[in-house]
């Protein structure tokens, strides 16, 4: 292989949804899930400590409730990450729940990364999937192509064509860089 066309290849962007791209979509979407989902559980554990250290030290009204309601976030919004159910909806909401703790991590530590880094991760993760959804190896993609099969059958045809002829071009690249040879 040439190293321009190694280059191409290592550097080239997934523009289709393959399989491969497509299985670590739903590996990245369920990890993110299950952690979230014990950090819900851990609000749920001890929800009077969280609000007075976390809620209450932003200022917002109503500490228990907030409390509760970013413990219901996490353990009912990552689940459904998880399964890919509602995705965006439920990502849109963790997402919100990460910004509130960035805000919190700000305020206690400034721009301290070491205390603001896991939850901008996730945050940026959480944004990810609220954006672009599920992928299709989720319930909303199964869903989606229940309700409306003739428009995803035909955009899954043009997408295998699209690959095909990418695949198609990709050969006789090859081809046309070994007879250079």
């Amino acid at each position: 292989m040439a190293p321009s066309a190694f280059l191409t290849t290592l550097l080239k962007p997934t523009v289709t949804p393959n399989f491969w791209s497509q299985t670590v979509w739903a590996i990245l979407r369920t990890v993110l899930g299950i952690m979230m989902i014990h950090n819900g559980l851990d609000k749920f554990a001890d929800i009077e400590g969280f609000a007075h250290a976390y809620v209450e030290v932003i200022g917002l009204p109503f500490p228990i409730v907030f409390s509760y309601l970013a413990a219901l976030t996490e353990t009912i919004g990552a689940p459904l990450l998880v399964i890919g159910f509602l995705t965006r909806p439920a990502a849109l909401g963790l997402f919100g729940t990460m910004c509130v703790a960035m805000y919190h991590h700000i305020l206690v530590a400034g721009l301290n990364l070491t205390y603001l880094e896991l939850s901008a991760i996730y945050a940026a993760c959480f944004l990810v999937f609220a954006v672009n959804g599920a992928g299709l190896f989720s319930t909303d993609a199964l869903i989606a192509n229940w309700l409306d099969t003739n428009a995803l059958s035909a955009q899954a045809k043009q997408l295998m064509r699209l690959e095909k002829a990418y695949q198609a071009s990709s050969a006789e690249q090859k081809q046309t860089d070994v007879a250079k040879s």
